[in-house]
């Protein structure tokens, strides 16, 4: 899990440092980056402010740079969009990883429009490289304009407890605008791991550096190769089920039931500030790199709104991108109604998650918790949008809608002309359920591959798994550009 206390004094690395505290000790060489100013003398420096360079993590190839603000502030210049752009290349050529360590107050001024074009370079090579090579930014302190356009062109971002991020700066804000902001309030951590823009937040540059490390351990190298396998080991002690209330309304935190399903119970949940009521994580499952993406009854009740939506839909597309199976664990009354979410927008997003499930071509297996009714049993990986296999715990529910909602429509004037209306409702939604919603007979209808004890979950989605998963293929390259 993901540590974010942000009142901590935090710990600020150099440039070099924190390089060096990335990768694997000692390993760390400079490539083109003003790193070599030592043996060049000043020159070498001028028009740079970027250390570039290669090393290794878990013994395994990575390329990497790192802003210096002390230089410019960190602006990108032509030469210094040099240097980011060979580190890009290079990362294409080994089919290896990249992680940029960003502080950059934007465009050089000095530099015109050599400083702008530098950056539609940065900007394209990042493009190339989507979805071929993971890509990883770690935001360390002010990082505007396009200090923030190519972080959010890669994988993930993370930042930092004194990292900022905005596009216009807060004197621009007040010119512009007459607004009164300071630069924590406009892109602080805060803001942006709230509205998607940062995946993870940290306290500091050597919390950042070991959260990258561990990132890329659910990763592979590269699109042509698969995630590494490693020992198995046992869940969190107990049966999942016992964590989920069988009132339908009842809440409960959908991560206990991920700790009950993953080895040694743990998972590196990806954007937990952004859209709660969703929860994507990346874990293991007998050694097997996984993604969960599942309903978050804590929140919202697990209604899927615009937001969670298009969160799911991201990381469905990057677990897609890099062939990480899809454990999918279904709790949802279906799609957040009304004004808002229409205006919102819920249908483009809505139809982000359809479509991310539906190109996936990773294995993609489905566990109805609960309840699933409406649009979001559909969305939420269900088998005739082309999941492996689909299963289903005693007690759930799977339909159209609630049984109560259903009755109503059903039998309006039923209902009104009874003697006791809500006892009539009651009766008629019990009758319904036992017809319609049962997750047995969705089984015994073939809309549900299997009926399983929620203790037998983990041993199931293991089998599945291996049974779908083929380790030695070459994926086609699938573009990891955010919707």
């Amino acid at each position: 899990m993901t540590v974010q206390l942000l009142d901590q004094r935090p710990e600020v690395l150099t440039p070099r440092e924190r390089l060096e505290a990335l990768c694997d000790p000692g390993s760390f060489e400079a490539i083109r980056s003003s790193a070599i100013s030592h043996r060049m003398g000043p020159k070498a420096r001028q028009g740079d402010g970027v250390i570039g360079g290669a090393g290794r993590i878990g013994g395994r190839p990575v390329f990497c740079y790192a802003q210096d603000p002390a230089f410019a502030g960190g602006s990108l210049g032509e030469e210094h969009a040099d240097t980011i752009v060979r580190v890009l290349r290079l990362a294409e050529q080994a089919n290896a990883p990249v992680v940029a360590f960003i502080e950059s107050a934007g465009a050089r001024l000095q530099e015109g429009l050599a400083a702008l074009s530098g950056y539609a370079r940065v900007f394209a090579a990042n493009v190339a490289l989507s979805g071929r090579v993971p890509q990883i930014s770690i935001i360390n302190g002010v990082s505007a304009g396009g200090g923030s356009y190519s972080p959010a062109l890669t994988d993930f971002v993370i930042m930092t407890g004194r990292a900022r991020m905005f596009l216009t700066g807060p004197g621009v804000v007040r010119d512009v605008l007459g607004e009164d902001v300071d630069a924590e309030s406009l892109g602080g951590p805060r803001v942006h791991e709230r509205n998607g823009v940062a995946q993870f937040v940290v306290p500091d540059d050597l919390a950042a550096a070991a959260l990258a490390r561990e990132l890329l351990e659910y990763l592979p190298q590269s699109l042509h190769d698969t995630p590494a396998m490693s020992y198995p080991a046992p869940p969190a002690p107990g049966d999942p089920g016992d964590v989920v209330p069988a009132e339908s309304r009842r809440v409960y935190d959908v991560r206990d039931v991920i700790a009950r399903l993953a080895d040694n119970g743990a998972y590196l949940e990806y954007g937990p500030r952004w859209a709660r009521n969703m929860v994507c994580a990346f874990g293991r499952i007998d050694g097997r790199p996984v993604g969960f993406v599942c309903n978050q009854p804590r929140h919202l009740g697990g209604v899927i709104d615009a937001d969670a939506a298009t969160k799911a839909a991201r990381f469905i597309r990057t677990c897609n991108a890099y062939g990480l199976a899809l454990v999918v664990l279904v709790d949802t009354p279906g799609y957040m109604p009304g004004t808002a979410q229409e205006r919102a927008g819920v249908i483009r997003h809505g139809a982000k998650l359809v479509y991310a499930f539906a190109e996936a071509t990773v294995p993609r297996v489905t566990v109805t918790l609960r309840k699933s009714f409406g649009g979001a049993h559909i969305a939420m990986n269900s088998r005739d949008l082309g999941a492996n296999l689909t299963f289903a715990w005693p007690g759930a529910q799977l339909g159209v809608m609630g049984a109560k909602q259903a009755v109503g429509v059903l039998h309006r004037r039923a209902i009104e002309a009874a003697e006791d209306p809500e006892a009539e409702r009651d009766a008629l939604a019990e009758g319904y359920t036992d017809q319609h919603l049962d997750a047995a007979n969705a089984v015994a209808e073939g809309f549900v591959d299997e009926l399983i004890e929620p203790g037998e979950t983990r041993a199931r989605l293991a089998w599945a798994l291996s049974m779908f998963s083929d380790d030695g293929r070459r994926r086609e390259r699938v573009a990891n550009i955010p919707l």
